[in-house]
């Protein structure tokens, strides 16, 4: 590790050699028509055949040797632009382009070549256009990003219609989800069929399955960044949705045209609305819905200053006045500041505060009241650097803190008696730390490499009860520390490597390397995921959570790359994995670290990619084939056994077609090998109760799941002068009506004791929508 650091030093020291005796030409590249800032927009020197693309701000710097140079800047689905500049001094080189029209479209894709997948240096990475998203069925009409990240190669469902996914057979704990960089932890609604995230807010979807950037940290699998829109600048506009469950509204304008922009997006189910006309008293009582809202704010200072402020807050209600109710929801919070140092010295420091929380219990004053509540908060903050020594050569450094702050349980109940009774579990509070150093380097035409290492660091921190054990997990002792006791570091280097060997403009060789360690971990035993669910830290009985994962891949574009390909393999070994012991005991205990064993996981796979894009038809095949094996000493015998979330196949056929300019169809179909799960193989009674006897863990799995969705899209004429835009969305969710199993349970037969039978129990059949949707 020592000589690693020392030849990363060494190197960045070289390139910083480079950049004596240039000057720098840099700016930022926006959409003609909103100012939205292009992410990953590609800006070409034509004269050296080599260049950069914009950050996630849009902004980009070349450091060059003076002289008269040609700049082509080209984003997909844009029109290109050039400009020649004489480079003598610092340049500052803002751009705007335009959307390509329609009748140019078909014209213009096949003359500009759109090879990102091929020279891009990340493995297991995708950026998915909001467009895209916006194609795809949907279960209810509800566009749901979450639910096209499912359908990428190497992202596979946990559960029928929910919101969690397993990236590469990492756990759903083990994805990171920022929302403008504030963590996001429980991204459902509804138990999981829907996504917290509006798509009419949304600007840019990115996932990183492994080859995680070394900014980033703090889970095993995979990072999915998503960022909101910024408001568009230059006019004021509205777009929404009137579906068959909810309804959203997106407003977006200046303040000050060109310097201050505002978004504002809302969205809420009306189920509840629904049951006010039920004969049933206790139905019109009841409240079930939920509800987003969106908010961002950016004021362009000066050329060199920028801030952002962002927020997000969403609840879930399900409520009854007489009986009881469940409450839970997010709140997200982000102040940026962009500074631009100088030319080609960029820099972001950010404050973020994420909140989540539930509340289940009965209404005040009833006679058997109960209340139990958990929370867990976020403070953080974050500086970001970015430098920008010669188009072939990018250094990204940092640092970040975050201060975890977990409620795991406080309950309240008064019994038939008056009796007042209190528990309360015990607070976890921790700090989080990293510093990063990172670099791409172009290494002639033909190799890329980008290089990096995270340092992170985690400390206990009071007030708080540890808990000891002995070897066979009973209770010998505790220790209390005080309020802003720092205890029981954790610490280490996390190495990162990619590279890309460019065979030609269409195709390439890449193979990555990356360690990633996790210190917060989710205590669970549903794979479909529960509001219920608690959050812990490492702490001195849990050591964190180590991955390391090798992949590499081979990506190849036909068709004037039109068809885009790939094959990708990888194998992740992960250290200190943690599962719970047969019939655990997660809820309400305050000594869950005594119900964890520490074991060894491996994951491996291959996963194929196809993608074809026209003006007229698009989509694309993802296959995965993967294992993902756990082993502990004290889990099934020792012997190795399928982690929650093994599926060895996994398809997905996503297709849109434009059958005129007006109509267009869209279908999915999904097919993945059933779940494992754990069988019943015999039983014996006590005392005049029949308790199951289980075999090895997960031996066993659900059938296998497959289902058709289907769409049709009729966008309504567009007139001259006229803003207002609308379409019918036609939704059908399961079209064939399969019926997918949710879960299995083992039911003893009330007429004869002695039968157990297997209970199947399955969410939806057929689930048709209508949905309008407009823009003006």
């Amino acid at each position: 590790m020592l000589r690693t650091r020392l030849l990363l030093v060494a190197f960045i020291s070289l390139i910083s050699l480079e950049s004596f005796g240039k000057a720098t030409v840099s700016g930022y590249i926006r959409d003609a028509s909103s100012g939205e800032a292009l992410i990953a927009a590609n800006v070409i020197i034509e004269e050296l055949g080599t260049g950069t693309s914009t950050n996630e701000y849009g902004f980009y710097a070349l450091s060059l040797k003076p002289g008269s140079y040609t700049l082509i800047f080209s984003y997909v689905g844009y029109e290109t632009q050039s400009r020649k500049i004489s480079l003598v001094d610092e340049i500052i080189l803002d751009m705007e382009l335009s959307e390509l029209l329609h009748e140019l479209e078909e014209v213009t894709i096949s003359s500009q070549r759109n090879n990102t997948n091929i020279t891009q240096l990340e493995t297991g990475s995708t950026r998915l256009a909001i467009q895209s998203i916006q194609k795809i069925p949907a279960l209810l009409g509800e566009i749901d990003v979450i639910k096209a990240i499912q359908l990428l190669p190497g992202v596979q469902v946990t559960s029928e219609g929910s919101s969690g996914f397993s990236v590469r057979g990492g756990g759903r704990d083990q994805n990171l989800i920022l929302l403008d960089e504030s963590v996001v932890y429980s991204a459902s609604h509804l138990m999981g069929f829907f996504s917290i995230f509006n798509n009419d807010a949304i600007k840019d979807v990115k996932l990183y399955k492994g080859d995680i950037p070394a900014s980033s940290g703090g889970r095993l699998a995979s990072l999915l960044d998503i960022r909101m829109k910024e408001g568009n600048s230059k006019k004021f506009s509205a777009s929404g949705g009137i579906g068959t469950i909810a309804s959203r509204l997106t407003l977006e304008g200046p303040i000050v045209p060109d310097k201050i922009s505002f978004l504002l997006a809302g969205r809420r189910t009306y189920a509840d609305l629904f049951l006010l006309f039920s004969k049933q008293e206790a139905l019109r009582k009841t409240r079930l819905y939920f509800y987003d809202l969106n908010g961002k704010m950016n004021y362009r200072i000066n050329d060199n200053n920028r801030i952002f402020l962002s927020g997000y807050s969403g609840r879930d209600t399900y409520a009854n006045k007489e009986y009881a109710g469940m409450i839970f929801g997010n709140r997200t919070f982000t102040l940026r500041w962009n500074h631009i140092f100088n030319n080609n010295l960029f820099s972001n420091f950010t404050l973020v505060n994420s909140h989540y929380f539930y509340d289940l219990g009965t209404p005040e004053g009833s006679e058997q009241y109960f209340n139990w509540n958990s929370m867990l908060d976020d403070y953080g903050f974050k500086g970001d650097f970015t430098w920008y020594p010669a188009p072939e050569h990018t250094v990204r450094f940092g640092a970040s803190s975050t201060l975890h702050m977990i409620k795991p349980g406080e309950i309240s109940a008064v019994s038939t008696g008056g009796i007042n009774q209190k528990m309360e579990l015990t607070h976890n509070h921790s700090l989080e730390s990293g510093l990063y150093l990172s670099g791409r380097s172009t290494l002639g035409e033909k190799l890329a490499v980008r290089y990096g290492v995270r340092y992170s660091l985690f400390n206990n921190v009071g007030p708080t009860t540890i808990f000891q054990y002995d070897d066979n997990y009973q209770l010998v002792d505790s220790t209390y520390y005080r309020q802003g006791d720092f205890f029981h570091l954790y610490h280490g280097l996390e190495p990162r490597i990619a590279v890309n060997y460019l065979l030609s403009d269409q195709h390439s060789l890449k193979a990555s390397y990356s360690r990633t360690r996790q210190y917060l971990q989710l205590a669970s035993n549903s794979s479909a995921g529960t509001p219920l669910e608690i959050w812990f830290p490492a702490s001195p009985n849990i050591e964190p959570q180590l991955s390391d994962q090798v992949s590499v891949g081979y990506f190849r574009n036909f068709l004037d790359h039109k068809l885009q390909s790939s094959v990708e393999l990888y194998y992740k070994k992960m250290s200190n994995s943690i599962d719970f012991r047969d019939h655990a005991q997660l809820m309400l205990n305050p000594r869950l670290d005594g119900e964890l064993r520490i074991g060894e996981a491996t994951s491996y796979g291959a996963e194929l990619y196809l993608k074809y894009k026209t003006r007229e038809f698009s989509g694309w095949i993802s296959y995965t084939y993967s294992r993902t094996m756990r082993e502990f000493t004290e889990i099934n015998d020792g012997k190795p056994y399928a982690a929650p979330y093994d599926k060895p196949h996994d398809l997905a056929i996503v297709l849109n077609y434009d059958l005129t300019p007006r109509i267009g169809i869209a279908a999915n179909w999904i097919y993945s090998t059933g779940i494992p799960f754990t069988l019943p193989s015999g039983r014996y009674e006590v005392m005049g109760n029949i308790i199951p006897l289980y075999t090895g863990r997960n031996e066993y799995r659900l059938p296998d799941y497959h289902r058709l969705d289907l769409a049709v899209t009729i966008k309504g004429k567009e007139r001259a002068n006229r803003r207002w835009r609308g379409e019918w969305n036609f939704s059908i969710y399961n079209a064939y009506g399969r019926k997918n199993v949710w879960t299995l349970n083992f039911v003893q037969d009330e007429a004869q004791p002695d039968l157990t039978y297997a209970e199947m129990t399955y969410l939806f059949s057929i689930v048709p929508a209508i949905t309008y949707n407009f823009k003006f």
